[in-house]
């Protein structure tokens, strides 16, 4: 500590923090740049093609509304998802048998699936899976169709 001639505590000029780091890059939502393969990003994983995040809270009504604000800051705001939590627990389960065109438990429509964690200590989680719209073939991607590799290259492509 070093005092002036007053007797006070100097204090020494602090650069801010903010200054001494170095300036961030602006926050792209996932919807307008997608993760590349292979990456961890914001909590979750990407393979090119799905970003899929796990989301805990210790109430399913507080981890809904972690996904809701997530999926508005990504760029996500416009596809339509359930109002509340209460309107998300009629999707865990079908009452009755019945053919269905997913197998996951939970809402789905394209491009995002908000599924129920099927782990009994995982009670109050969420599973977000974001798939990306530019990938090739990405509606049967989404619907689960397997598609070969061969089909995936573009038809004019002689290889």
């Amino acid at each position: 500590m070093q005092y002036d001639e007053f007797g006070f505590i100097e204090e020494e000029e602090k650069m801010p923090e903010a200054a001494e780091q170095a300036p961030e890059e602006p926050h792209v939502p996932i919807r307008e740049q997608f993760p590349p393969e292979g990456t961890e990003h914001l909590g979750g994983y990407s393979d090119g093609w799905e970003y899929r995040s796990t989301f805990g809270g210790s109430r399913l009504a507080y981890t809904y509304d972690m996904v809701k604000q997530f999926l508005q800051e990504e760029g996500y705001g416009d596809v339509p998802i359930p109002a509340s939590a209460d309107d998300l627990k009629l999707f865990r389960r079908p009452r009755q048998q019945q053919l269905q065109l997913f197998a996951e438990r939970g809402y789905i429509h394209n491009p995002i699936k908000i599924l129920f964690s099927r782990e009994r200590n995982q009670r109050n989680s969420l599973i977000l899976c974001i798939y990306n719209e530019a990938a090739p073939n990405h509606l049967l991607r989404f619907h689960g169709v397997i598609i070969p590799k061969k089909q995936e290259q573009d038809p004019g492509d002689p290889s």
